[in-house]
């Protein structure tokens, strides 16, 4: 049994150690597909302006450049992993937002029929801006390297 244990602990330190490469990699494919949506949303803004007043988003002439800026600039920042935090909290309610107004059907389906939810459009958007808030940008990051820093000037 105290064999099972330290290969089950080895197996675990293991993975832990993978964690941070994992964050990025989320990170740089999901902040790069957002940034590319809102890219397109701000080449576009005229029909994504329409699009959000079909939904009876408010204030779609606002609500339009808002987000399409939100998209594109929030997903450089992941990418980077700077506010990370901050801008996943805004990306995943972002999400949940086009999940309510476009998604309605596939949003209360989640426990009927889970695979509504997870096929429609902001799953896999939702689920990794989920997941850079609550696990962090990583090591690999600028919120590391200023997190390290602040420490050491706090030290001092």
């Amino acid at each position: 049994m105290a064999q099972i244990l330290r290969i089950y602990h080895r197996a675990v330190s293991a993975l832990a150690s993978l964690q941070s490469p994992m964050l990025l990699a989320v990170r740089l494919y999901w902040g790069f597909q957002f940034a590319q949506t809102g890219w397109g949303k701000l080449h576009h803004l005229a029909k994504i302006t329409g699009f959000f007043a079909s939904l009876n988003i408010p204030f779609p002439g606002f609500n339009a450049p808002f987000i399409a800026s939100l998209e594109f600039v929030g997903g450089i920042l992941m990418m980077l992993g700077l506010f990370s935090r901050p801008i996943a909290f805004l990306l995943a309610c972002n999400m949940f937002v086009a999940y309510w107004t476009a998604d309605r059907e596939a949003l209360t389906a989640i426990f009927s029929d889970p695979e509504k939810f997870y096929v429609a459009d902001p799953y896999t958007f939702l689920f990794a801006s989920l997941m850079i808030l609550i696990f962090g940008a990583g090591l690999f990051s600028i919120d590391a390297l200023i997190s390290k820093r602040l420490q050491v000037t706090k030290q001092r």
